[in-house]
């Protein structure tokens, strides 16, 4: 008999496979893993200190920065908590326009994850795939915001500007012939709700093309069924959210148990898995981008019905539109204030959560009546998951770590922080 070793090992910092800047010290007998502990802060950027020094307009854009694969979700959290201290009612339309990104966000999400995740258990092509889907998606951050990932797009009281009429084209160049730049360009004749429709109608059949690949693939299967199993019970009492608590069997969903925006008004469901397991994991993802794509379906129709106000309309709260500022001298006084110290928000405490792609995240925040946040504590999604890895993986070989890991679909500027 071979003498079996135990060793204690450092698994990260490296990026790859440890899906951020996680150090994991694994304990291992030969190659099964007795323990892992995970530390963490090696991202740390204190954004909820920082954002105690700033005025409350000022930390929207820091809300991109935590969860960098789910910017505008993160930032609808934030600016739910605003709008719950100052009591201020979101235009119909800007409900909508955030209900459709949230989703955008979410496919957005699980591409880079059902990418990332395939990449570390050995699968190379749907890495390109998913890749190839999520680049016209990072068009319509950039329509709608100018920015391809950090948007800054939602506002106190709506959304920055109504969806525009007419998308950016590509142009020929020596990397593009013009044929090609046609071929391109096809879809991008009309609005973006156009270009978005389009998209919808196409991704279905996109989504089937991952699962040829995945779904009943024997080796996938293999890396994946009955590794790292989590009770529905335990996966309660741990603090799981999300597709981690979904993909045990619990229905809990904020879109449907506390709707907000316009939720409450849309078609879906809610997909379950049964075992608990990384591979159940996988296909509640999967099932969640089709449910995306067909409520992004409704928001647009709903959206090309409905024409209206995307912003709450009070200056002191919003800046005023830059034609009105450069013709009269209050609004321009309005926009230089709120530019400049912002607005003050009435005492009181509020707590706000959406249905994040990897969870709940949620904002606690805490006025004093001035124009920066005496306390802002935010509810990483993934900390509670990152937190269970240890209880995940004891007794899987280190292969099982990498998929275990991936299966919880850890950003770490929300865990650190």
């Amino acid at each position: 008999m071979a003498e079996i070793q135990n060793y204690t090992m450092n698994f990260g910092p490296q990026h790859p496979a440890a899906h951020g800047v996680l150090r994991l010290i694994l304990e291992l007998d030969g190659e099964v893993i007795q323990h892992a502990d995970p530390h963490i802060g090696l991202l740390h950027r204190a954004t909820e200190k920082l954002a105690e020094s700033k005025p409350y307009n000022q930390s929207i854009g820091y809300m991109d920065r935590l969860d960098y694969v789910s910017m505008m979700c993160n930032e609808h959290a934030y600016v739910r908590a605003i709008e719950q201290l100052l009591k201020i009612e979101v235009p119909k339309r800007a409900q909508y326009i955030r209900t459709m990104f949230d989703e955008i966000t979410r496919i957005l999400n699980h591409l880079l994850w059902l990418g990332a995740h395939a990449l570390d258990i050995g699968a190379m092509t749907v890495f390109l795939y998913c890749f190839r889907e999520r680049e016209d998606l990072m068009d319509c951050y950039e329509a709608v915001s100018g920015a391809r990932m950090h948007a800054t797009y939602y506002r106190p009281g709506g959304v920055y500007r109504d969806l525009p009429l007419k998308m950016p084209q590509y142009s020929a160049s020596r990397w593009r012939n013009a044929k090609e730049v046609a071929r391109i360009n096809s879809n991008r004749q009309g609005s973006l709700l156009d270009f978005i429709a389009d998209f919808v109608e196409r991704f279905p059949q996109r989504i089937d093309e991952y699962e040829e690949l995945l779904t009943n693939n024997r080796i996938w299967k293999q890396r994946t069924v009955g590794i790292g199993v989590v009770s529905p019970e335990r996966a309660l009492q741990l603090g799981f959210s999300g597709p981690m608590l979904r993909g045990s069997g619990v229905a809990w969903d904020l879109r449907k148990k506390q709707p907000y925006a316009a939720y409450s008004e849309l078609d879906f469901k809610i997909p379950v898995g049964t075992n608990g397991d990384c591979y159940d994991r996988y296909l509640v993802r999967v099932q969640e981008l089709r449910q995306s794509n067909h409520i992004i379906k409704q928001c647009i129709q709903w959206l090309r019905d409905n024409p209206g106000p995307v912003i709450f309309d009070d200056y002191k709260i919003v800046a005023p539109p830059r034609e009105m500022m450069k013709e009269k001298m209050e609004s321009l006084i309005h926009h230089f204030k709120l530019f400049t110290e912002g607005y003050s928000i009435p005492p009181g405490e509020t707590y706000a959560a959406v249905e994040h792609p990897k969870g709940e995240f949620g904002i606690y925040l805490i006025s004093d009546g001035s124009n920066k946040p005496y306390r802002l504590k935010i509810r990483a999604a993934g900390f509670a998951h990152l937190a269970a890895i240890n209880e995940m993986v004891q007794g899987h070989m280190i292969a099982d770590l990498v998929a275990i890991l991936g299966s919880q679909d850890i950003v770490f500027g929300e865990v650190d922080r």
